[in-house]
């Protein structure tokens, strides 16, 4: 079993800085980097070792944890001018927590795998909240090995962390997993409008939705910031949506049928249109109080 003594995490943005902040002081060395300095200020402090690109961490590490926006992000920091690959070291490990297309981790593993290097996709769920407080889902994509290797670390930050299969099997999970929350939101934001619409008052709506059986997290996150009309603060439609893209191209592949994700999918993709892509996923509640001529909010006597 490895050791893994030298760690090092690239991207510490909202989620990556509050997991990195798990993994200090769990191995001989934490070695940094993110394209803002300020967010590497904390982990510094703290006793990390900042690096001025990729290729620096790759070449003082053994294992590297990237949380970064996108796919070609995550290439770049892969395979760029300074980018992991670059090091020449052809004993290193990389897990990469970053929400991903299945298809593209498949294909960034092969890519690795050619130039030395072992790439696990180990996307992550939960709020930065939670990857503050250690208590992340995790899901795990790729050789068993692996993951026993990495495990020790993976708890660091995870209060659930699952072996999901083979490469892309963590994106996939994590995927399917977003997508059955995104359709609880849309049907929220749904019905909301029409409870209000009908003569309901909104406090009480939000009080039966939050504790009877419809209750969920998506209910109890969302819908008293519904009644108070905060549409900031939480992660953005348009970041999102490669949830759906990735649950669309796996339904296609399968041949499954998934009408209730298309009907979900129809609601995001309007709300996105409409001006709301920058806004969290209830922001969808905005279409159905328009058609409604209505608005899900407190009492102003309240």
């Amino acid at each position: 079993m490895p050791e893994y003594n030298k760690v090092g995490f690239i991207g510490l943005g909202n989620m990556g800085g509050g997991m990195a902040q798990h993994l200090l002081g769990k191995a001989e060395a934490l070695y940094v980097f993110d394209n803002d300095p300020a967010a590497i200020e904390s982990l510094v402090s703290g006793g990390a070792i900042e690096c001025v690109n990729p290729a620096g961490v790759a070449v003082a590490c053994e294992l590297i944890f990237l949380c970064l926006p996108y796919a070609p992000e995550v290439k770049e920091t892969l395979f760029g001018a300074d980018g992991i690959s670059t090091a020449g070291n052809k004993n290193l490990t990389v897990i990469d927590t970053t929400t991903l297309d299945r298809n593209d981790a498949i294909k960034i593993t092969s890519s690795a795998s050619e130039l030395g290097v072992t790439y696990c996709d180990c996307p992550v769920s939960g709020l930065p909240a939670r990857a503050q407080d250690g208590s992340l889902t995790v899901m795990f994509g790729g050789a068993r090995d692996v993951f026993h290797d990495v495990q020790h670390y993976l708890n660091c930050f995870g209060g659930d962390v699952r072996y999901c299969g083979t490469n892309g099997s963590g994106q996939a999970m994590k995927a399917i997993n977003n997508v059955i929350y995104n359709i609880n939101i849309a049907a929220l934001c749904e019905l909301l409008p029409l409870a209000v619409a009908v003569g309901l008052d909104a406090e009480q709506v939000a009080s039966v939705v939050t504790s009877a059986s419809a209750r969920s997290f998506a209910a109890e996150h969302f819908v008293p910031r519904m009644l108070e009309r905060n549409f900031s603060n939480d992660f953005p439609m348009q970041g999102a949506y490669k949830d759906i893209i990735n649950v669309q191209g796996m339904a296609v592949e399968t041949q499954a049928l998934i009408p209730v994700v298309q009907a979900m999918t129809a609601s995001y993709e309007a709300a996105m249109e409409a001006g709301y892509q920058s806004e969290p996923k209830s922001a969808m509640l905005k279409i159905y109080e328009k058609a409604a001529g209505v608005t899900f909010e407190k009492n102003v006597s309240s």
